[in-house]
């Protein structure tokens, strides 16, 4: 019996054996087949990775390949349109090239038509002419007989009579209580409020502008001479500031070779006070200034002999344009051209007149011709009045600043001259300041 339960036990014990023997080689089978599935799924999933990545460099390929015949389209098509634009600019410049030519062209016979002209030559000439050291011009368009020609059909026939000074009454008190004949005596009149002393009429016509000052009594009128004669001259704004002037203009003329003079030498006399201070070759021979009784004086009698009538202060100038109230007989437009211009004159009340024109500045002012400026100072009843330098020289200051646009010299304050008329308040009259803004 109890042999038999061991053999029993034994083979209990024998079959667990076993079955765990089949249980672990199931084990071992079932992790051999896992081990074969994860190679198998490893290596289908590498290779599908390897697919994927040949795929993807097959279309990079692709895509590079596609990128670069676009890129040579491109550039293909950016080479036609160059090559098709240089064509249109090639064209473009030889179609501007064109029209510039013609239009040159059109201006040389335009050109050729316009000095060949009368009314040009008549302009051109004389403007050239008169002036101290740009005479060249004339010659430079035509020649030396219509040169001649010209000014000798265009010249100003000046009167030889001896102003009249009994003609000249001054009697500042009577001035404002007259009845006016015209408006330009209204507006002469007319005071600027608060300015007893001067006023500043702007002259606005359509060839040209200027200004007139309208200086009430003559014997605030005074010549203001460079302080440095001989050597340098002075702008008028200095000459009006270092003189204690209220208002100023240019006066005689002065050595100006190649349009460089610098106002050092004067043409012909200065009158200073009483007395010559200076005399000098290359003047007009004709006087302009005032004598001890404040009345302008004209007059072609020498420097000593004009200070031994009563002259005070004068200058070197002309032509004269009204004496006595007759106007000097004009032959074309006098011989003067067109230009800028700087006139001194007197009414018969002894009221002074300083006439300023602007010029040579196209689309501003052109200037005047001596006609033009002689209708202006009828006008306002010029009864003498004469030239004086012009041109670059024409400049007016007010309280020691440039009033007026000269065509050169602006920047600085006007060309340097050797002397200038200035308007003073030597008796203490209310006077203002004027604003440029207000004309």
């Amino acid at each position: 019996m109890k042999k038999k339960e061991r053999e029993n036990v034994s083979d209990t014990k024998e079959e667990k054996k076993k079955d765990k023997e089949e249980k672990q080689q199931e084990k071992q089978q079932e992790k051999v087949e896992k081990t074969k599935q994860t190679k198998v799924e490893k290596k289908a999933q590498k290779e599908e990775k390897r697919e994927q990545k040949k795929l993807e460099k097959e279309a990079k390929k692709e895509n590079k390949k596609k990128a670069k015949e676009e890129k040579k389209e491109l550039k293909k098509e950016a080479k036609e349109e160059k090559k098709t634009k240089g064509k249109k600019k090639i064209r473009l410049k030889i179609s501007f090239f064109t029209i510039l030519v013609f239009l040159m062209d059109l201006c040389v016979i335009a050109g050729l038509y316009v000095i060949q002209r009368e009314e040009f030559k008549t302009f051109w000439i004389p403007s050239a002419m008169t002036t101290m050291s740009h005479k060249y011009l004339a010659y430079t368009l035509y020649d030396e007989e219509t040169v001649n020609r010209v000014m000798s059909e265009n010249y100003i026939e000046q009167s030889t009579e001896e102003v009249n000074l009994d003609d000249i009454v001054i009697n500042e008190g009577d001035l404002f209580s007259k009845r006016y004949t015209n408006p330009y005596d209204k507006e002469i009149f007319t005071k600027t409020p608060g300015n007893d002393v001067y006023k500043l009429i702007r002259i606005n016509e359509s060839k040209f502008k200027g200004w007139l000052t309208v200086i009430y009594d003559p014997s605030d009128v005074e010549l203001a001479v460079s302080s440095k004669l001989g050597r340098s001259g002075q702008s008028v704004n200095t000459l009006v500031k270092d003189n204690g002037g209220l208002v100023g203009i240019n006066g005689g003329g002065f050595e100006d070779l190649d349009g460089w003079g610098n106002g050092s030498i004067p043409y012909g006399a200065i009158i200073k006070n009483g007395e010559v201070i200076w005399n000098h070759s290359g003047g007009w021979g004709s006087l302009v200034g005032f004598n001890k009784d404040h009345k302008m004086v004209l007059t072609y009698r020498s420097p000593d002999e004009a200070v031994a009538d009563g002259m005070m202060d004068a200058v070197d100038f002309g032509p004269f344009l009204i004496v006595n109230g007759n106007v000097s007989k004009i032959h074309g437009d006098g011989g003067w051209g067109t230009a800028p211009r700087s006139i001194i004159a007197q009414r018969k009340d002894g009221v002074v007149l300083f006439l300023i024109i602007d010029g040579r500045m196209p689309g501003y002012s052109i200037g005047a011709t001596m006609n033009d400026v002689i209708e202006v100072l009828l006008r306002y009843k010029a009864y003498n009045a004469a030239n004086l330098d012009g041109g670059a020289s024409t400049t007016m200051s007010v309280n020691g600043s440039l009033w007026n646009n000269p065509y050169v010299g602006g920047e600085y304050g006007g060309r340097t001259v050797s002397n200038a008329w200035i308007v003073t308040n030597r008796q203490g009259k209310a006077v203002t300041i004027p604003n440029k803004n207000d004309y």
